[in-house]
């Protein structure tokens, strides 16, 4: 069975941590790809979703969204949505659901990485420079979106 709207991402989680669920099975059909290209990537975006969900040092790979996007609402309740890049193309945008200590992976905003490389050992979802990146060349960016100014 596939997951769905509603439907845990993961296990339930233990004291301390967040909830991780979809909005719609779009969203669970979109983390699934996004797993396929990037496995390990995505594996670490889930334990940030988990663990840590709202930074208190926000890095160019974890951020809340800005203007229009700096929130959602997701069952009548108005949310912070935060993007994290998990590859080049491939983005995880949430709604953190501070009543219901939960991560609310939204369908919308999945940019698959198609022909974008994953991040490699040496990168990280904390930003910085990475180690054993200087020999690889500039990441290609991803165009501009609208009103979203990242």
């Amino acid at each position: 069975m596939t997951a769905g709207r509603g439907d845990r991402a993961a296990p339930p989680a233990p004291d301390g941590h967040w909830e991780v669920r979809f909005t719609d099975a779009a969203s669970a059909k979109g983390w699934e790809s996004l797993a396929q290209q990037a496995r390990e990537n995505t594996y670490r975006a889930w334990i940030t979703l988990r663990t840590n969900p709202r930074p208190a040092a926000e890095t160019p790979r974890h951020h809340r969204l800005k203007g229009s996007l700096a929130h959602g609402t997701h069952r009548g309740q108005t949310c912070e949505q935060w993007q994290i890049e998990v590859t080049g193309g491939g983005r995880i945008w949430y709604l953190l659901d501070t009543v219901r200590d939960t991560c609310w992976i939204t369908r919308r905003h999945w940019a698959p990485a198609s022909n974008r490389p994953a991040l490699s050992r040496g990168d990280s979802l904390g930003g910085g420079t990475g180690r054993g990146g200087e020999n690889r060349s500039p990441r290609p960016q991803p165009p501009p979106r609208g009103p979203c100014r990242l």
